[in-house]
């Protein structure tokens, strides 16, 4: 049986980060289990996107903001399990939590809180046969760095917020960027659609891809064979990278089979309370996972969720417990770190 931990978090995102590091503040054990290799969410689908509403927090990149949120959750050393899915959901006999992953491996835990944002979030990929094989050179789902791009063709596809958010950062640094779009309505907000209208940008509605046209040795997308759907015409465009944006898929299997029964709202979303509760007792959600009237679909928001489901954590455990943390610039945890802090400071000065 692994350690019982007083506090197991499903996600290892914004929320979930933060729930590890409050975790600590409120002398709870925690355990962090995350699908992906990384822990930072869904922030890895914009790494170089600035974030400006982060409390306190002048702009900052995703990547160096999921980098900070990532070493604060540290701070207490949490147990991090990253490349385990989550199967199951249940409590056993002693009323405990059992946590079941795709490895087979169980973790107890006292209380869970779902982290988990939209839920797993894959890529809607391009539905033509044999496409995965470019994966490896130049098909994208998602842009990790804008330099990889320079003075290249880029083909777009999507019609979305996130596709004219990448056409917009790519089109003053490519050499010719085109979007591709097979409906007639774009779904992105005007002021970018309006943006990349009056750009040098290529865009076409109607169309979708047929075809994916190879070099020679069948590595590398060279060109794509696409075809306006209203008029049947036919266009071949060059291309040195295929870029994708269909969406994503929300996978929330371990929640919706539960036998706990966790009440949903709209099948995505968890169905709780502004102090992060559900209606399984021990059990609490934070960030794009929870619904609650007056949600705030903020990181800063995800930050508060933490630190509510982890005071209820505490509760629960210890009915007689203060009802929150008290604030690091007068809690004794930090002491000793502050120490060490300012002694840098000053050695430096």
């Amino acid at each position: 049986m692994t350690e019982c931990k007083d506090v197991t978090i499903i996600g290892g995102g914004s929320a979930g980060l933060y729930a590890a590091f409050y975790s600590g503040m409120r002398d709870l054990s925690a355990r962090i289990i995350e699908f992906k290799p990384k822990l930072g969410g869904k922030i890895h689908i914009y790494p170089e996107k600035i974030i400006w509403d982060v409390g306190g927090v002048t702009p900052i990149t995703g990547a160096q903001l999921m980098h900070q949120m990532e070493a604060q959750a540290r701070t207490f050393d949490p147990e991090i399990i990253c490349n385990e899915k989550v199967e199951k959901l249940e409590k056993n006999k002693e009323n405990l939590f059992v946590v079941t992953t795709n490895t087979g491996q169980e973790y107890f835990s006292r209380t869970v809180i779902l982290a988990t944002g939209g839920g797993i979030v894959e890529p809607i990929k391009l539905d033509i046969a044999g496409a995965e094989r470019f994966e490896v050179s130049n098909l994208h789902y998602t842009i990790q760095s804008l330099d990889d791009f320079k003075g290249k063709k880029i083909i777009i596809s999507g019609g979305g917020n996130t596709a004219f958010d990448w056409a917009n950062a790519l089109e003053p640094i490519v050499e010719e960027l085109s979007l591709i779009y097979r409906g007639d309505a774009f779904k992105a907000m005007e002021a970018h659609i309006a943006s990349l209208e009056a750009s040098s940008a290529n865009i076409y509605k109607n169309t979708e891809i047929e075809k994916l046209i190879a070099d020679g040795e069948d590595h590398r997308i060279t060109e794509v064979l696409a075809r306006n759907q209203k008029t049947g015409d036919e266009m071949r465009i060059e291309a040195d990278d295929l870029i994708i944006n269909y969406g994503y898929d929300r996978e929330l299997t371990f929640i919706k089979e539960s036998a706990l029964q966790v009440e949903l709202e709209h099948d995505f979303f968890v169905k709780g309370s502004a102090k992060a509760q559900t209606n399984v007792t021990g059990l609490y959600a934070a960030g794009d996972i929870l619904s609650f009237e007056g949600k705030v679909g903020l990181i800063a928001g995800a930050y508060t969720d933490a630190a509510n489901a982890v005071n209820q954590a505490k509760l629960y455990i210890q009915p007689d417990a203060y009802a929150k943390a008290r604030v690091s610039s007068h809690n004794a945890k930090f002491d000793e770190k502050n120490r060490e802090l300012l002694s840098h400071l000053y050695t430096k000065s």
